[in-house]
């Protein structure tokens, strides 16, 4: 019996200025029930096992306010605790992320 397997793809668009500055950022994923979706920032990490190390992309809109910069790595920080946790099942250091993200938080007046 042969396996079945399936692709899915996740597409992002970028425009640029004629700087080659982020416009506009907007993402795809039908799978998901997302088409041409709206973003001003994008973190982006793949993993090269043959080279040990995670490839980056980096992206936001020029005209993404500094102050939701801030909230947006602050969710990402407590994103990538939960994740950390559910791919390692390290409790401790996970807590010890959301630790970090939960000071970053308050540095920056993030919490009411």
């Amino acid at each position: 019996m042969s396996k079945q397997t399936f692709t899915s793809e996740i597409k992002v668009n970028v425009t640029l200025d004629e700087n080659r500055i982020p416009e506009s950022l907007s993402w795809t994923a039908i799978d998901g029930g997302v088409e041409n979706a709206g973003a001003k920032a994008v973190l982006l990490s793949l993993w090269d096992s043959q080279q040990k190390e995670t490839l980056r992309i980096d992206l936001w809109t020029k005209d993404m306010p500094v102050d939701e910069m801030k909230i947006f790595f602050h969710q990402t920080l407590v994103a990538m605790a939960d994740t950390y946790q559910r791919a390692t099942q390290d409790d401790k250091m996970a807590d010890s992320m959301r630790d970090f993200s939960d000071f970053f938080a308050e540095k920056l007046n993030l919490k009411g």
